[in-house]
């Protein structure tokens, strides 16, 4: 697959920042971005599906959810997948625009059969602008794009714009968890943190940041980071 999207064209102006696509599908996978995804993913949250971006009711969608959590950039989608399977009464959605990522989670729940995931290859920021306001029970921001370079610090996720967005739809109460083995993105994440008034690090000692959540799957990610000598932080912020 390449090329551009189909809702690019008619879209304002969002700037993305990353890859899209890299090696070409193989059948197989293919077939299950034309075919699985489309069962996984609401209509509405792309924008060649909802123009007007009206906002989605995720109660009416998910019924049966108890909550409704989000992961941005699930990457190969392993921790959603362990997340979904120790958790059957909560929907996860996940927003993955990398569609070879995609791809890979929707072999693995093909195989594991599980059936409380809803998958998009939406931008995440598209997908909460059709989120009602406190619809969301937490959030997942793991091992996201560092973009190292100082003039490339606005290109983080962790920016006041992503900040706003996330309060508007994260329930009182949800917490946000970030987690990265770049130092300088931890200090780049508390920084822009402590100028939203709508979150607070609930940080209370150091194996708060330094040891992983009770319930963290290991993911490729961590595992690279381990191998390679960098040290993983677990950062957990609060919507007050």
């Amino acid at each position: 697959m390449s090329g551009p999207r189909p809702d690019e064209a008619t879209q304002p102006r969002r700037n993305f920042y990353g890859r899209r696509f890299g090696k070409k599908l193989r059948q197989g996978q293919a077939g299950l971005v034309n075919g699985l995804l489309t069962e996984l993913a609401p209509a509405g949250f792309r924008w060649d599906e909802n123009p007007d971006r009206q906002t989605l009711d995720l109660k009416a969608l998910y019924p049966d959810a108890r909550e409704i959590w989000l992961e941005i950039g699930f990457g190969g989608g392993e921790h959603m997948l362990a997340q979904a399977q120790a958790n059957p009464d909560v929907r996860i959605i996940g927003a993955e625009p990398f569609i070879n990522g995609v791809a890979k989670l929707l072999a693995a729940i093909k195989r594991a059969g599980v059936t409380n995931l809803a998958v998009t290859d939406a931008d995440a920021r598209d997908v909460m602008d059709v989120l009602a306001p406190g619809s969301i029970a937490r959030a997942f921001l793991l091992y996201p794009d560092p973009w190292p370079k100082s003039r490339h610090h606005k290109r983080r996720f962790m920016n006041p714009a992503q900040l706003s967005q996330l309060a508007r739809v994260l329930a009182k109460g949800a917490h946000l968890r970030v987690a990265t083995d770049i130092e300088d993105y931890v200090r780049h994440s508390l920084e822009v943190a402590d100028q939203e008034p709508n979150f607070a690090w609930t940080a209370e000692g150091p194996s708060d940041w330094r040891e992983p959540w009770a319930d963290w799957p290991s993911t490729r990610y961590e595992q690279k980071a381990l191998r390679e000598n960098r040290t993983p932080h677990y950062l957990t912020f609060e919507r007050l």
